[in-house]
């Protein structure tokens, strides 16, 4: 591309005139206020936008911070559930410091909500539940990839892949034990509302004890 016409990211910019988020229409909790928006961003995002997915970020023994896209598969009044290989990166970060952030973006709404807390393991019969209600290709993907390890080639995995396909050849393939989910238990949900010139909204839902206080943010 020529010099003159490669794009300046100082220049790049969106006004955002969809909605607006006010007190008088948000709900005392934050699990009402994020169904509604769940279900509108499922209506509304077109693919290749998963409504589902998610930024986790997660920190390691040595306080380096880390972000990957996962996506979420389940949130009720006791948290927000994703699943993964327990021996994978952010498995391994979350034993280390089981706090964690999720981050949702929702661009055609022009909305964000952002999630911390601690996180905790689901039980083995939640986790057996979700991974049987997956495709046969991604059970046995759980059982053939070693998540985050060194791996030589794209070879080795499809021959693990293969060799994987063959032992489970007659039998369902049953949840591998260092495969599972995670539940974050949310103490913090920030609700973001793309306004004109910048001036957003943000509503903070912030857990005291037992009871949730609701807080404007300047943006």
């Amino acid at each position: 591309m020529p010099q003159s016409l490669k794009p300046s990211l100082a220049d790049m910019r969106r006004d955002y005139t969809k909605d607006g988020l006010n007190e008088a229409d948000a709900p005392a909790g934050p699990l009402a206020l994020f169904q509604q928006w769940f279900d509108q961003a499922c209506k509304t995002e077109q693919l290749p936008i998963e409504p589902n997915a998610m930024s986790l970020a997660t920190v390691d023994a040595q306080g380096r911070p880390h972000c990957r896209t996962v996506l979420l598969k389940g949130f009720d009044k006791k948290g927000f559930s994703f699943f993964g290989n327990y021996q994978s990166a952010k498995g391994q970060q979350l034993v280390a410091n089981p706090l964690a952030a999720l981050c949702l973006f929702w661009p055609t709404l022009e909305r964000q909500v952002r999630i911390e807390g601690q996180v905790e393991r689901l039980t083995p019969e939640e986790s057996d539940a979700y991974f049987h209600s997956r495709p046969l290709g991604s059970r046995i993907g759980a059982w053939a990839s070693p998540q985050s390890q060194m791996i030589a080639s794209r070879e080795v995995l499809q021959r693990q892949l293969t060799e994987t396909e063959q032992r489970f050849a007659s039998d369902d393939p049953p949840r591998p034990p260092h495969w599972g989910g995670w539940r974050l238990l949310p103490d913090c949900i920030e609700f973001w509302q793309g306004r004109a010139s910048r001036l957003h909204d943000r509503l903070r839902y912030r857990l005291n004890g037992e009871k949730w206080l609701r807080e404007r943010l300047a943006p």
